[in-house]
């Protein structure tokens, strides 16, 4: 039998008195368990998604947890209207942004050999242009101020290979070369930026449009023999938008087993 997941945490005031932006944080993924977690741990956050009915279920949940209304606003990251009214729409519902988390992001599962030129494009906008629009916006707010942190979801595929997977590992092996870079761009203005790069994190959605047997089979990879919770790779994104880590920039964590 492979170990349980530890207890949930509990809340350390990690970002008392930080606000936070998560992208795509509608349902039950890797967004939604970031955005909770920040609330968990002080912070007050805003939320975006493309799904309106989701998104505010998702800001309902949040204000359970809370106790105070949570701001959201639709937004697709393709559309760089979207983006730059999120951003503005941000600093004037949070007073600033001072977290960024960039969970935007789109999969499938094609050989390349059968791919189309549409699905190609399509991962890739969401994906990589989508973290690229984002982190641009943010930057324009965050570093005149001189300060700010964004924290981008990347994946262990940008590293490793899987078969029917080449538009999203070179989307998410972007994001990573995104992330270092814009980092030392950043850096001097007092911006930290960095990425997480889980390797399985299964909740419903993901289940529902992965191949069957595929997550079963990605699972007996992983040292732990059962995939993560979407909130233990949130704890790392909470981690990395703390003062905890205010000397990293430009870095990638794997948030996974090393054999997977």
């Amino acid at each position: 039998m492979p170990p349980s997941p530890p207890p949930y945490p509990e809340g350390r005031n990690l970002l008392a008195g930080k606000t936070v932006l998560v992208t795509a944080a509608a349902g039950t993924g890797i967004g939604f368990s970031a955005a909770k977690r920040c609330v968990e741990e002080g912070a007050t956050v805003m939320i975006s998604d493309i799904h309106d009915r989701r998104l505010a279920a998702a800001a309902e949940r949040l204000t359970e947890i809370s106790g105070k209304p949570t701001p959201h606003r639709t937004c697709n990251v393709t559309r760089e209207e979207d983006v730059q009214g999120l951003i503005d729409g941000a600093a004037a519902e949070l007073g600033r942004i001072d977290v960024l988390v960039n969970n935007a992001g789109l999969g499938g599962t094609a050989n390349l050999v059968d791919m189309t030129d549409e699905q190609w494009s399509t991962i890739l906008d969401v994906t990589l242009n989508g973290t690229f629009r984002m982190t641009r916006a943010a930057l324009r707010y965050m570093q005149p101020r001189g300060a700010g942190v964004i924290v981008n979801n990347a994946s262990v595929l940008g590293w490793r290979a899987q078969p029917g997977q080449a538009h999203y590992a070179a989307a998410k092996a972007g994001v990573m070369a995104l992330t270092r870079c814009a980092a030392m761009e950043a850096a001097s203005a007092g911006v930290r930026i960095n990425a997480v790069a889980p390797s399985l994190a299964v909740h419903e959605f993901l289940s529902k449009v992965t191949p069957p047997g595929l997550i079963e089979e990605l699972t007996t990879r992983e040292a732990f023999g059962r995939a993560a919770e979407t909130w233990e790779v949130a704890n790392v994104i909470v981690f990395l938008a703390s003062d905890l880590s205010s000397y990293m920039t430009g870095e990638v964590v794997s948030v996974s087993s090393q054999r997977a």
